[in-house]
């Protein structure tokens, strides 16, 4: 898109980012990552719900190019089982395994739709079905994650001040009706359509 607009970034005079768009954190890095949203969610719940400090903040469990990834992960004591699926393909595995009564009773799942994530998806620079370039990607974005000074997004100023000035806690009424999504079953409808 800046290409198609003519928009050279090497000639646009610096500033700073909008607030609250300016000061990311590593988790935000990791969402283009298959298990990255995951991941980033963990740091915040482990400490939401423990009150403790995170002992690692890396979830190794939830990275890689399998097609659909499972792991139980210690909360304190609780055990968390989760699971994290790219693909349609491999969503859809996942959802008729949970319509089954999957005896693993997932607390948390984690679907993306493109290979890899985001970072293998439609809106990236072509890869031309090289997983070897996805791969890379993902390293990358795992290299600038460590490399942050802040990676979780609950310790990020910016959004500690939405929620002291705005929202007044996370997970409180305002944000719930604001930022959540829900869904509703439609089949149906669907049925009343054929």
């Amino acid at each position: 898109m800046l290409k198609q607009c003519n928009i050279d970034l090497n000639q646009l005079p610096e500033e700073d980012f909008d607030n609250p768009l300016g000061q990311s954190t590593g988790a935000a890095v990791i969402f283009g990552a298959t298990g990255g949203v995951m991941e980033a969610a963990l740091r915040t719940a482990y400490e939401v719900h423990t009150g403790k400090t995170l002992p690692r903040v890396d979830f190794e469990e939830t990275r890689g190019f399998q097609g659909i990834k499972e792991a139980t992960i210690d909360f304190d004591g609780f055990p968390l089982k989760i699971a994290v699926a790219y693909s349609l393909g491999n969503a859809r595995k996942l959802m008729n395994e949970v319509r089954e009564g999957n005896p693993n009773g997932y607390h948390f799942i984690e679907v993306m739709a493109c290979p890899g994530g985001c970072i293998g998806g439609a809106g990236q620079p072509y890869h031309h079905g090289k997983s070897d370039i996805v791969r890379r990607r993902m390293e990358a974005i795992y290299r600038e994650d460590a490399g942050k000074p802040i990676r979780k997004s609950h310790e990020n100023p910016d959004i500690i001040a939405i929620y002291k000035e705005y929202y007044g806690e996370p997970c409180g009424h305002l944000s719930h009706e604001q930022l959540h999504t829900h869904y509703f079953d439609k089949s149906d409808k669907i049925e009343a359509t054929k």
